[in-house]
């Protein structure tokens, strides 16, 4: 009873006798008096490098829920609820970021005096917000300025949790799904940046750009303002009927005020939502979005790239935040003498991200291959330079954005779940003249967009689950008696029945219970050792469950069964293809 009374007496509260935050080094009990959470490893930031927070609105959206329904739970009733973390730095700034969030949206706080709580008696200071580079961090970003951006986003009418759509946020934010996000509702959609072609390569979707024509047309995008270097065709989109505007700038580097003018003017002049890229849909493109925010709303430089990350993580990188504290007093001058001109802004109060993100079902792609062959070949010929990626050895910020992301949700290891190891940090980095390590095909084009979506099908379900039978199995099968000796009789046994195991569960198929029917249709996969190509269908049980697998890939598993889950694999991740019959793990290389 001393110990809880004196965990109380050193936490923050924020409820009287109801709601409080504490830093605890080791893991309280709850008791008859007190109940005791914490989401440390529950809601966990994903890091592109040294980046760790603040945590995106889905997840922040999931730590209210689940406050709200402690805060109602019977059994609860007449126990003081405490939100404890631990001492991690990372941890802890995320941690205080969520309940304050909370006591700013429920609470009806301000930002102040949801933060002071936090701050009072002799608790340590917060560690601060870091950008998503590689480099030195030359930018804090406060917890008190996250504090202030969420609310004057919330003031604005930016969201509004009673219907906010949680499970559209995180389908839409997926790399597989299309990469986008809502910045300002009804305004502006920042997305990564489209590709000639729908297709897989080195394990990365890349989405064409009527990919998005379906979801653009629903949400009334008018116009697209491209910033990175010509990939795609413009014609593209005007085709179908978008404005389409390009604003180049160098990647990583600031806009010059001639770019931020035109994009204000464009912006301004534009009927309809904006859908803004660059190469990954981060740095230069929340810089120019952070902008119209601070003339118009009249954010600060620091509030708007903390609404920037909680919508989109990653946003604005390394010298554009600096950019923006230097052109915050000239966008604020801007902004007053246009609404002289003009008038105050009306404020939107359709309020709801996720009205703006309604319609999984809507993102599909029904054009036949043949309808993409035509619409590339029209184009190809006027392209500026083919799309720089992984393969061509030279990789610039963005590329490596895309990549990181993509491997975000391919294995759990965040910034915010203990210290970074200096190997983990070292793998980062690699020369731009030597491409990365590459296992399986170069590219993998397939019939269909990778964005995956409710309504998305297959029209080659069969004829494509050979694949033990390759070189490429052959030669790993080789490998791996190289380096663990001849395989037993028993061994050998085992691996036979993997292998017909792995075709028997490729072939078939499980439909998802929220994105019914949402099967990836990879196409045509090549093999670094030969020159078949499989197509491989594979249904998961959501979103989230469908995987892509080169067929090199699938042989290797398929050779390497036995010894997959031994200390002794040189391979560090696994794939899951869930189907009706069993699980079976299949190697996943480094990209």
């Amino acid at each position: 009873m001393a110990e809880e009374n004196e965990i109380i007496g050193c936490a923050s509260e924020f409820i009287k006798d109801r709601l409080y935050f504490a830093s605890l080094r080791t893991k309280p009990k709850s008791t008859a008096h007190t109940h005791y959470f914490c989401v440390d490893d529950e809601l966990v930031y994903e890091n592109f490098y040294a980046d760790f927070g603040p945590v995106n609105l889905g997840l922040l959206y999931r730590y209210c829920c689940k406050v709200n329904k402690k805060l109602k739970s019977f059994s609860l009733a007449k126990k003081r609820i405490v939100h404890y973390t631990s001492f991690d730095a990372r941890k802890r700034a995320n941690a205080a970021f969520m309940i304050s969030a909370y006591a700013i949206i429920y609470l009806k706080k301000t930002p102040e005096e949801a933060y002071r709580p936090l701050v009072a008696g002799s608790n340590p200071p917060f560690l601060p917000f870091r950008d998503a580079s590689f480099g030195p961090c030359s930018y804090n970003l406060t917890l008190l300025d996250c504090l202030h951006g969420l609310n004057k986003a919330l003031v604005n009418g930016y969201f509004n949790f009673e219907t906010f759509d949680v499970d559209e946020y995180e389908h839409y934010e997926k790399v597989e799904n299309g990469d986008f996000n809502w910045i300002l509702p009804n305004k502006f959609l920042a997305f990564c940046g489209p590709h000639p072609k729908s297709k897989i390569e080195n394990g990365y979707p890349l989405h064409a750009p009527e990919a998005y024509f379906p979801y653009f047309r629903k949400h009334s995008v008018s116009a697209i303002v491209r910033l990175n270097k010509k990939i795609y065709d413009a014609r593209r989109f005007t085709d179908g009927g978008f404005d389409h505007h390009d604003l180049f700038f160098i990647d990583g580097s600031s806009p010059s005020e001639s770019i931020v003018k035109a994009f204000l003017d464009l912006s301004e002049n534009t009927e309809g939502a904006v859908a803004v890229h660059c190469k990954a849909g981060l740095g230069r493109t929340g810089t120019l979005i952070a902008c119209y925010l601070m003339k118009h709303f009249k954010f600060s430089a620091a509030e708007a790239i903390a609404w920037c990350r909680i919508c989109r993580p990653g946003s604005v990188i390394g010298p554009q935040q600096n950019f923006l504290e230097e052109k915050q007093a000239w966008l604020w001058n801007m902004g007053d003498r246009y609404r002289e001109q003009h008038g105050k802004p009306r404020r939107e109060r359709q309020s709801s991200v996720s009205k703006l993100l309604s319609g999984v079902d809507d993102m599909r792609i029904d054009d036949p291959v043949e309808n993409d062959v035509r619409l590339s070949n029209l184009y190809d010929n006027q392209l500026y330079s083919g799309p720089v990626t992984r393969s061509s050895g030279v990789e610039t910020q963005g590329d490596k954005l895309n990549q990181l992301k993509l491997l975000r949700g391919k294995h759990a290891r965040s910034a915010t779940t203990g210290a970074i190891a200096y190997e983990e940090v070292k793998g980062h980095k690699r020369s731009t003249t030597q491409p990365s390590r590459q296992v399986g095909s170069k590219s993998a084009q397939g019939i269909m967009s990778p964005l995956k979506s409710s309504k998305v099908t297959s029209h080659h379900a069969a004829g494509s689950n050979n694949l033990s039978n390759t070189t490429g199995g052959t030669l790993a099968a080789k490998r791996h008696v190289a380096r663990h000796g001849a395989p037993t009789t028993t061994a050998t046994s085992k691996r036979k029945h993997q292998a017909y195991s792995l075709r028997k569960n490729i072939s078939s198929s499980v439909s998802s219970s929220r994105y019914p029917g949402g099967l990836v249709s990879s196409g045509d996969y090549g093999s670094p050792h030969h020159h078949h190509h499989h197509h491989l269908n594979v249904m998961g049980t959501g979103a989230a469950d469908n995987r892509y697998l080169s067929s090199s890939a699938a042989s290797t598993a398929a050779a390497n069964a036995a010894t997959t889950n031994s200390s002794n694999s040189s391979w560090p991740y696994k794939y899951h293809l869930r189907s009706t019959h069993n699980t079976v793990s299949a190697a996943l290389p480094y990209y």
